[in-house]
């Protein structure tokens, strides 16, 4: 491991804390400030050269200083001649914007792919990411890992039982499927449709929910209005408890008020964005990704596969 360095961004240092425990490395000294005005400015304060580097950090709130903070990084890392350099972003910002749906918008998740690239990252290893295809936006490797696994060791604990597994919308689909194999449970979708451009919204449920324990499973929850709405239709159309499994708990705006007085009687997320005090809640329980990345570092940095832990 002589040749392995781990460097942490500020965005979510405690998740990079467990990560460099369970690799037994201690974490990079890297000197992050800002000038007077705001610009940010990084030093790394040891030798770097011919080492293989990993740069830990989610691109959360604040999301542009987050960024930005990376990409300097990055660059500080190049120019000191790092052999190879790992982006190791955990929750990946800018990713909801990834087509054209309408004319006259960006390409944000394909922006950030370029930017990243010209800042001298080698690698990307990142987890459940908003859609697949993003993985195509980049001409270096990416490494997709799913949080499905703490997640499911989750529920075998809390021995949660009767379930169905449900989709918030037809776009999350293929990631329900995954987690009702693994439950051995049954699958159900919400459909959202519209009768007209003014009717209010009308859900229907698409699959047998009367009776049993329903887990929404999606991969953001950012105000967490969708996620109210689901579970609305779920408790009305007789599921027993509700609980809820979402990757990334960006939580904005008053999301966990709404949580708080929805019917959801549980949220799981990862510490893939670290959850602040005063977004805390009895409601919302957080499992650790750090072993899932630790074991995937140690594999790229030793050259051996890591196919095993895109298990989804």
């Amino acid at each position: 491991m002589d040749g392995l360095k781990v460097f942490s961004g500020t965005a979510n240092q405690k998740l990079s804390k467990k990560i460099a425990k369970s690799l037994k490395v201690n974490l990079g000294k890297l000197n992050v400030s800002h000038f007077s005005d705001g610009e940010i400015s990084v030093k790394v304060q040891e030798n770097v050269r011919g080492k293989d580097v990993f740069v830990i950090q989610p691109t959360c709130t604040p999301v542009n200083e987050n960024l930005m903070e990376l990409l300097i990084i990055l660059d500080a890392l190049r120019r000191a001649s790092a052999s190879r350099i790992t982006a190791v972003i955990p929750y990946f910002g800018y990713a909801r914007q990834d087509r054209k749906d309408q004319p006259r918008v960006p390409i944000t998740a394909k922006l950030v792919a370029n930017v990243l690239y010209a800042a001298g990252v080698d690698r990307v290893l990142t987890l459940d990411l908003h859609a697949g295809q993003i993985q195509g936006f980049f001409d270096i490797p990416v490494d997709h890992l799913y949080g499905i696994n703490p997640i499911i060791d989750y529920f075998k604990k809390a021995k949660v039982s009767n379930l169905v597994v449900v989709s918030p919308d037809v776009g999350g689909i293929k990631m329900a499927r995954a987690y009702a194999k693994r439950f051995k449970a049954g699958l159900a979708i919400v459909d959202k449709r519209r009768n007209t451009p003014e009717a209010t919204e009308v859900m229907n449920i698409l699959g047998e929910v009367k009776g049993k324990n329903a887990v929404i499973v999606d991969d953001i929850v950012a105000t967490g209005s969708s996620l109210v709405e689901a579970a609305k239709a779920l408790k009305k159309a007789g599921a027993k408890k509700i609980y809820a499994t979402i990757t990334h708990g960006i939580l904005s705006n008053n999301a966990v008020g709404k949580i708080n007085e929805s019917c959801i009687d549980c949220l799981i997320i990862t510490d893939s964005i670290p959850l602040v005090e005063d977004k805390k809640s009895k409601k919302i329980k957080v499992v650790s990704v750090d072993s899932l990345f630790a074991e995937a570092i140690k594999r790229i940095h030793f050259e051996k596969s890591i196919s095993v832990l895109f298990d989804q």
